[in-house]
């Protein structure tokens, strides 16, 4: 089956006239006259009655004329959606990220700029959403403290620091300044779980200075870190960039060597020209 063919007489039998279907089509109308009367000679069928002032469809004209306005109709609403999507007037974009306190702030402008884009956003530990990211499952991801490797397109977003969250009412929460990381040593802490980037930064840091602080609870959210120093059962160890708004704790900075962490913007090389993608990590560049 020609398809050119088949452009050729729905354009004629929607607008009555080879000449208007070849304005419809941008070719000449022998062109698409030809197309027409090769469809009907290779099917040995009539489907248009030519009069002097106008063109009728037959009866078969008429059966294949719905055919082919529904096939091209959906064409050309697959042809809207695609440009819509490449003017990113629509369009869904997959996101991951290790905590919402950095990747909010990209979703905002983001809606600012382009409303009419869905996102879904996937939060994880640090594994876990580097792996969402390899699979595919996301097309960006904000990671933290991430390794080059092949394949992986990565950018710049921040810098944060480790700071100790304090229960309101301790002593050290009324401190000015940075609190040195030698004052952890033996105080009881309530931490994140061994494998999460904030508490493998914190016990890398500890181990090089010679610091061995008290550890007697696990957590396995900063939430949960949060409720634990708010119920005074231990300090805990956050992020500069993921400070709670909470009355009931105080965040200090801590002062030593390797107690930062390098936060990025990842995709998957290959995609990395994808329109969508390009127009996010543009927007991220510029915060």
């Amino acid at each position: 089956m020609n398809l050119f063919q088949l452009r050729a007489f729905d354009a004629v039998a929607r607008e009555g006239s080879f000449t208007r279907a070849a304005e419809r089509l941008f070719i000449s109308q022998p062109a698409v006259t030809g197309h027409v009367k090769a469809l009907e000679e290779h099917y040995q069928i009539t489907l248009l009655r030519r009069t002097a002032r106008r063109v009728e469809l037959t009866e078969e004209g008429i059966r294949l004329a719905a055919i082919t306005r529904a096939m091209f109709g959906l064409a050309e609403e697959a042809q809207a959606m695609l440009e819509a999507n490449r003017q990113l007037l629509t369009g869904r974009l997959e996101v991951a990220a290790d905590g919402p306190h950095r990747v909010m702030p990209m979703l905002a402008l983001l809606r600012e700029r382009y409303p009419g884009i869905t996102v879904n956003l996937r939060l994880g530990n640090a594994q876990e959403t580097l792996a969402a990211l390899l699979s595919e499952h996301a097309d960006v991801a904000v990671l933290t403290e991430i390794e080059p490797r092949k394949g992986l397109h990565l950018q710049n977003l921040c810098e944060s620091r480790l700071c100790a969250l304090l229960p309101v009412g301790h002593d050290w929460a009324r401190g000015e300044g940075d609190l040195p990381l030698a004052a952890l040593h033996q105080q009881i802490m309530v931490l994140r779980e061994p494998s999460s980037t904030t508490r493998r930064t914190f016990d890398k840091a500890c181990a090089q200075a010679k610091v061995q602080p008290r550890v007697l609870l696990e957590l396995d959210s900063r939430e949960a870190v949060t409720e634990a120093v708010a119920s005074e059962l231990g300090i805990g160890v956050v992020s500069s960039t993921e400070v709670a708004h909470d009355p009931r704790v105080v965040a200090r900075p801590l002062a030593g060597e390797g107690l930062s962490n390098q936060h990025m913007l990842g995709c998957l090389e290959r995609r990395r020209e994808l329109r969508l993608i390009q127009a996010f990590l543009g927007l991220a560049a510029s915060l």
